[in-house]
């Protein structure tokens, strides 16, 4: 499985799907269950990989050998 997300990217995945998952605890009813949505950015920023970006042909990840 390659990589094709970023340093920066999968932070801002990790944190948003760990904000959404919080909705789990502070929101009541059914409203609630949204907060599931998390998990598909948290485990895409934990892993590197979005399946996504893999549909489109997209990477944030910086390209190898590149020079500055």
């Amino acid at each position: 499985m390659t990589r094709n997300v970023g340093g920066i990217d999968r932070t801002l995945r990790i944190i948003l799907g760990v904000a959404l998952l919080s909705l789990l605890f502070i929101l009541d009813g059914n409203a609630r269950w949204w907060g599931l949505i998390g998990l598909a950015p948290l485990v895409s920023g934990l892993t590197g990989n979005c399946q996504l970006y893999s549909l489109l042909g997209l990477s944030s990840c910086p390209m190898k050998g590149q020079r500055n």
